[in-house]
Formats: C-alpha cells, sequence, structure tokens
C-alpha cells in the first residue's frame, strides 16, 4: 500500500488515502470514467490502470502518475447492482 495525496473533486482540497493499492477503484483528472490501479510503482509515484468495467478482449492499460488521482472509490462486488 502507499500513503498518497489525493485531490477531493467537491472540494479542490488535497486528502490522504492511505490504502491505494493494487485492485483499487479510482478517478482520475480530467474524466468522469472509473478505473481499476493493476500495479503500482512507489519509487517512481506512477501506477498502471485500466478503465472499469473492462473489456475482456482489449488490454488498454496505461501509466498514469499517482498526483492525477482525484478520488479513490469503492465499487461493488455484486454484480447484479
Amino acid at each position: 500500500m502507499i500513503h498518497s495525496k489525493l485531490l477531493d473533486n467537491k472540494n479542490n482540497n488535497l486528502i490522504c488515502f492511505e490504502n491505494l493499492y493494487k485492485g483499487a477503484f479510482v478517478k482520475i483528472k480530467h474524466s468522469n470514467n472509473t478505473f481499476q490501479v493493476i500495479g503500482l510503482n512507489i519509487d517512481k509515484k506512477i501506477c498502471w490502470v485500466r478503465e472499469w468495467p473492462f473489456d475482456s478482449n482489449s488490454k488498454k492499460t496505461f501509466a498514469l502518475e499517482i498526483s492525477r488521482i482525484n478520488l479513490q472509490i469503492f465499487c461493488s462486488n455484486n454484480s447484479s447492482e
């Protein structure tokens, strides 16, 4: 896990999320979509993300500076919701 400062969309204030981890769901700057963290490099302050829900035929994974993450969100594990 990584301690990271993320921007709260509503107030544009920096907030601290201590649980940025592989598998976390996040929002990124300039996008309304949800993304899933699939890898972290703490030393370089980057992560790799993919859009959620993901298309199993697509391999659209990209690197992103952790500072571009606005907000960590929580998604339900229940696929019927």
